[in-house]
């Protein structure tokens, strides 16, 4: 029996791709889009604009295929084209108001959400404001830092930290709501 790493699977594929062999960027979007979606899915509450982005995500992905380098990881580098393409869309489409104001920075508005489902987590992030949104989804799922949050949307750090806590407060607030709703339904 032969084997083959995955790695060497995956360099022929996207070297197949890039000479536009449609049959191996149709296995590249089908091993990818699936997580992507997800990814697309964490900015845009609206499955079908969600969708949309992936599919335009993954046409900067194949348009811009030869400048993958191998370097990291294949997974990542798309990953990061979705993330950007859904930021763009939303600072285009929506007005997003992501306003320079005083805050006090205090991990306690964090509220445990260890025995939430994936599905309701998602639903309270979907209920965010698209600023806070945005900023929760680079700092606590992308995991980019303040400053880098503040070069990518074009803001101040201290904007960023102000939305990220007000995010962390609304989700607490939310959070307190629905247990509240399901405790009384019993």
């Amino acid at each position: 029996m032969k084997i083959i790493t995955l790695h060497n699977k995956q360099k022929s594929l996207i070297k197949k791709a890039i000479d536009n062999n449609r049959e191996a960027q149709q296995k590249l979007f089908e091993q990818h889009s699936p997580k992507m979606l997800g990814v697309c899915r964490q900015y845009v509450k609206d499955l079908h604009h969600a969708e949309d982005l992936m599919l335009q995500g993954f046409l900067k992905v194949f348009t811009n295929l030869e400048k993958f380098k191998h370097e990291g990881s294949f997974e990542g580098w798309i990953r990061r084209i979705m993330v950007n393409t859904c930021i763009s869309y939303l600072r285009k489409k929506i007005l997003v108001d992501l306003s320079d104001e005083d805050f006090v920075f205090n991990d306690a508005a964090t509220e445990s959400l260890e025995n939430t489902s994936v599905e309701d987590i998602q639903k309270l992030i979907d209920k965010l404001p698209d600023g806070y949104k945005m900023v929760f989804n680079l700092f606590a799922i992308e995991g980019y830092k303040h400053s880098e949050i503040a070069k990518k949307l074009d803001i101040s750090e201290n904007t960023s930290k102000s939305q990220l806590f007000k995010a962390r407060k609304l989700l607490q607030e939310n959070y307190y709501k629905m247990n509240k709703t399901i405790h009384e339904n019993k």
